[in-house]
């Protein structure tokens, strides 16, 4: 018999603050209010004070529940009278999470996940919704997964747990084979990679020296350190989350992935330039500029929201990136006393985020089909704008974090055509060698090079 959907009033209670509890809370507040995960997870970790053992238990549950999202559903619906869209949310989230234990986790016995998806229905649920957890999850630990569905696409979709109409834009641009890649990469847990800041040292310690004398600290603290695709990049494994790390908190590193990294390095920058980062927040590419000019120039990061501005200057001070100014002012409307001044004008424009799917796996779940096409009407807007900032013969760089044509290539043939501007072949330092963009366009992916999905390019403003 299937388990049948008991519904009997909205579902409102908070389920405590254990390693579970958080992960129900968070993937709530994920698919009903728009948070991301990832903040939100390391904000509300911190704010209960778990142990690092508990604290890696509610990652693992929520980041994992969000990946393997579309085949857990495909198990759940199968075991249901009604669509599991019409269960409260903190029900449907407390499925997820059991059947993610169910399916996935081997360390945590079958009893006990069940038991403790009952446990969290009861708390903020009622009766029926418990026996419904626990008809359903018992069935998935009988049964394991449903069979995958006939159609060969939807059954890709189930597998990979990702959008069907995402998959088929990629198949339609690199094959099955290529994308299947892709969707694995996305599933896997990202890296964690962090900047080394040389703008600011520990105390006697000169720059040549400080790389060295900060991978030793780290490994003293149980952290593995591994070089990574940049000179000043480096690759964690084990020990603290980056962000509780004190010597992020010092200036010393700077968490970031190494496809972000790559944007700075596209921009070229040299010492002594005017540069105007027009969509700055929230800091890291602007304080990485100016440590790659040695923190000589004038560089003016730019975002419309003052809340944002405060942070990027706090950033930027705690990083010892002085040369740093910001500016709260839309880039698609720049005061006329920074038009035709800046030397290179970075535009890391708003996107859809499709290329930070790994980091941030809810990202396929939230955007829609037409999500890209929305995103580049503004995206011509803001590079139209930024631009004007150029001198006659300066370098406009543009980046997103996005792998859709719409976001990337399509924005700069429309803008090469409209403004005159010439591509600009780049190279970047790479894994001891270059990386080279010799028609001034360079695509990051997942499963290519290990780093988060990024389009860069570079354009040459007319002498």
């Amino acid at each position: 018999m299937e388990a049948r959907r008991v519904d009997r009033g909205p579902v409102s209670r908070s389920p405590g603050a254990t390693a579970r509890g958080i992960a129900l809370d968070v993937l709530h507040r994920v698919e009903s209010g728009g948070a991301f995960a990832n903040i939100l997870l390391l904000r509300s970790i911190e704010d209960a004070g778990l142990s690092a053992a508990d604290a890696a238990l509610a990652t693992e549950l929520t980041l994992g529940t969000l990946r393997w999202r579309g085949r857990l559903d495909h198990t759940i619906a199968a075991r249901l009278r009604s669509p599991l869209s019409k269960l409260p949310s903190r029900i449907r989230q407390i499925l997820r999470l059991g059947a993610y234990q169910l399916l996935f986790l081997d360390r945590i016995p079958a009893r006990s996940a069940v038991h403790e998806s009952v446990t969290l229905a009861k708390q903020v649920g009622h009766a029926g919704t418990a026996a419904l957890v626990n008809a359903v999850l018992r069935r998935i630990a009988d049964a394991r997964e449903a069979p995958p569905p006939a159609d060969p696409l939807d059954a890709i979709a189930v597998a990979e747990s990702h959008p069907r109409w995402l998959l088929e834009r990629w198949i339609a641009r690199w094959g099955e084979i290529e994308t299947r890649a892709l969707c694995r990469a996305n599933n896997t847990p990202a890296p964690v990679t962090v900047r080394i800041n040389p703008l600011r040292l520990p105390d006697g310690v000169d720059a040549g020296e400080a790389p060295a004398y900060i991978e030793r600290r780290l490994e003293a603290e149980g952290i593995t350190v591994e070089r990574g695709a940049f000179p000043d990049s480096r690759r964690l494994r084990g020990g603290a989350l980056p962000d509780r790390l004190a010597f992020v908190e010092r200036g010393w590193l700077h968490a970031q992935d190494e496809g972000s990294m790559a944007v700075a390095y596209a921009v070229g920058a040299e010492p002594g330039e005017t540069i105007v980062d027009a969509c700055a927040a929230p800091g890291g590419k602007t304080t990485h500029l100016a440590a790659l000019v040695g923190d000589r120039g004038r560089l003016i990061a730019v975002d419309p929201s003052t809340e944002k501005t405060r942070r990027i200057a706090a950033l930027a001070d705690r990083m010892g990136a002085r040369a740093v100014e910001v500016l709260s002012a839309d880039a698609a409307a720049l005061p006329d006393d920074l038009l035709g001044r800046a030397d290179r004008v970075l535009v890391d424009a708003p996107c859809t985020g499709l290329g930070v799917i790994r980091r941030r796996p809810e990202i396929r779940w939230r955007v829609a089909s037409n999500g890209p096409a929305r995103a580049a009407a503004a995206q011509r807007t803001l590079i139209a704008g930024a631009a004007r900032a150029l001198r006659p013969g300066g370098r406009l760089t543009y980046g997103v974090c996005s792998t859709e044509p719409e976001e990337g290539p399509e924005i700069v043939q429309w803008f090469l055509r409209e403004s005159g501007f010439l591509p600009d072949p780049f190279e970047i330092p790479w894994r001891g060698g270059v990386l080279a963009a010799p028609h001034g366009t360079l695509l990051l992916l997942p499963h290519r090079h290990d780093t988060d999905g990024f389009f860069v390019a570079r354009m040459r403003c007319p002498p």
